[in-house]
């Protein structure tokens, strides 16, 4: 597992390496042919990929012999789909970038996928985010295959997680379904491994050796040649790579299919008649528009779902006057407003209506601005609560539920009502929403951070995704933002290549390889001086440690200051440049040094 790693893998030469050789499956595996770039080279596939078995009918059979008849008709929508599963049904290992069509039932698809091999007697992993997509994919699996299916999860608890473990690696099950740490399930004779939503955070260790899941299920993949499937809505620039590599294909649909497939997609105030009809349409946080549509919909009886990048009431705050961020006068806290509740509550008072602290909780009851004395103050962001209040008055009589943070809902029964949600805790509704409104873009494309785009695109289709192909959605944000016109065409694959083109033109990750060096500057220096660096690497920094990032564990009390360096080479020193860390770290280590250091090969946040 990724936690019995050793601390000196820290600088291998991808964090998938590293993790790949702590893995049953990679453990006599020479670690110059695991190094990354050889996850992207074509000519380096292991011939078993090709396989020689005789094909098979497309029913896959589960324990017992029982026959289980999979019905593959619905890849007929994606160009190649067909050739795919049969491909999977021969034993072979073909690799793919699928993007799911909007709409579809992607647990049901993963669980055809997986009962594809187990027809050939071979094993599949199946990796998700988090418990509610585990939840799914397991129930699909276990009606495909009964018993042969089992979830793997830190929510079991030790017991229960070992004897599935166990189960796993005696060969009773041969489907694992399960979240980061199922990429190291000891699968046998394994001839699948899947990621749902690659992008998606929760696949990066945040323990040393920092392993990525995606990276670990390619060079399984590589190494054994079992297929590999990144699935999603939309697509990360690193399977993009891949696919321009030639590693993996392209696994989609029609644009015909597509367009039949999706829901209206607009945006308020895209054209000149539309600004003419509501000239602030593209001001106000809920345009007319998106009320008439709302509306609508709740007439018909369907329901609406409205996605909001934050939770909570008021959750920051800024002069009125001059815009500055309010904080508090006694940590330098941001200030926020509590939720209606604490709001409206007689017992709290007139310090209910003030605002307080989110890092201290001290109640700000006479705030006034340090740069330029004023007392009001407004709204930055509007969060869930302060949302389904207004939406309330807006709507009477209409059910207004909430989803997120500690209350997230898996599904609503249908009728008419609005779903607040948060950004990931959507829930599904039988039969699709009728509408879907995506306020605040600008929060999430506004974030500093690499991913930032491709991370909103990826949550705006996730949302999408849920309104029923006649059904309408309406993201509030500038038409003119590349990010909203790959959502309004429903280009995931073109959006991806554009984020790639971009990367490799600034030089950021996946385009060339970074190593992250994170420590106070006296174990930096130490780290960098017993380093002998390639000569082609560039050194960026040093910078303070980005805001949310974790500081690197220390023996002692944990530093003041945190600095971060980057380290940037090209693709083919990669190895090199690791090797030279490695090498670093274990000089580090005879002379017993306790200073805080951390090095991370292609982070997930460089900051």
């Amino acid at each position: 597992m990724a936690e019995s790693a050793g601390a000196q893998e820290d600088t291998s030469a991808s964090s998938g390496n590293a993790a790949a050789r702590n893995s049953p499956e990679a453990d006599a595996a020479n670690a110059e042919e695991t190094e990354a770039d050889s996850a992207t080279d074509p000519s380096r596939t292991p011939g078993a990929a090709d396989g020689s078995a005789e094909p098979v009918s497309g029913s896959a059979t589960a324990r017992d012999d029982q026959q289980v008849t999979v019905d593959h008709g619905p890849w007929g929508r994606y160009i190649h789909g067909p050739a795919f599963i049969t491909a999977l049904e021969q034993g072979k290992g073909p690799r793919a970038a699928w993007q799911a069509l909007p709409g579809e039932d992607w647990p049901r698809r993963l669980a055809e996928l997986a009962a594809a091999v187990v027809g050939r007697g071979r094993s599949a992993i199946l990796m998700v985010p988090d418990q509610r997509d585990l939840d799914r994919v397991l129930a699909e699996c276990t009606r495909l295959l009964g018993d042969s299916a089992v979830g793997l999860s830190a929510g079991l608890g030790p017991a229960a997680r070992y004897r599935r473990w166990l189960a796993v690696l005696r060969g009773t099950a041969q489907v694992v379904v399960g979240t980061r740490s199922a990429v190291f399930a000891p699968a046998k004779n394994l001839g699948l491994i899947a990621i749902w939503d690659d992008g998606d955070d929760t696949y990066a260790e945040p323990r040393s050796p920092y392993p990525h899941a995606r990276e670990v299920a390619m060079l399984r993949s590589h190494e054994t040649g079992a297929a590999f499937v990144a699935a999603g809505f939309a697509r990360t620039a690193e399977i993009q790579a891949v696919v321009e590599s030639g590693w993996a294909h392209d696994l989609v649909a029609d644009r015909m299919v597509v367009r039949d497939a999706a829901p209206r997609i607009s945006v308020p105030g895209d054209t000149d008649i539309a600004l003419e009809r509501d000239p602030v349409a593209r001001a106000v946080r809920i345009p007319g528009v998106a009320y008439a549509a709302a509306r609508s919909a709740l007439k018909e009886g369907a329901g609406v779902l409205v996605q909001v990048p934050r939770r909570g009431y008021v959750p920051s705050l800024a002069c009125a006057k001059c815009r500055t961020p309010a904080r508090c006068r006694h940590c330098n806290g941001p200030l926020a407003l509590p939720d209606g509740r604490a709001r409206h509550s007689d017992s709290q008072g007139d310090a209910a209506h003030s605002p307080n602290c989110r890092w201290c909780g001290i109640t700000e009851a006479a705030f006034r601005c340090a740069s330029c004395g004023s007392r009001a103050l407004r709204a930055v962001v509007i969060g869930a609560q302060r949302t389904a209040e207004e939406l309330g008055r807006a709507f009477p009589g209409v059910p207004i539920r909430g989803s997120g943070g500690g209350a997230m809902l898996d599904t609503v029964e249908p009728g008419p009502q609005v779903v607040v949600a948060t950004v990931g805790a959507e829930p599904v509704l039988p039969g699709g929403y009728g509408v879907a409104l995506l306020l605040d873009s600008w929060a999430l494309l506004g974030r500093a951070d690499l991913r930032a785009a491709e991370d909103a695109l990826r949550r705006w289709m996730t949302a999408a995704t849920l309104v029923r192909s006649r059904g309408q959605v309406i993201v509030m944000g500038d038409p003119g933002i590349p990010t909203v016109q790959a959502l309004v065409r429903w280009d995931p694959v073109g959006h991806a290549r554009v984020e790639l083109a971009s990367r490799a033109e600034v030089g950021f990750p996946p385009a060339v390889r970074m190593a992250a060096v994170d420590g106070t500057a006296e174990s930096i220096n130490e780290l960098l001086t017993a380093t002998e660096l390639p000569d082609n690497v560039d050194v960026l920094g040093p910078v303070p440690l980005p805001d949310g990032a974790r500081k690197p564990f220390s023996s002692g009390d944990s530093p003041a200051e945190v600095e971060r360096i980057l380290l940037r080479v090209d693709r083919k020193s990669g190895a090199a440049l690791a090797r030279a860390l490695t090498a670093a770290q274990a000089i580090r280590s005879t002379h017993r040094s306790d200073a805080p250091l951390r090095v991370q090969i292609d982070p997930v946040d460089i900051g």
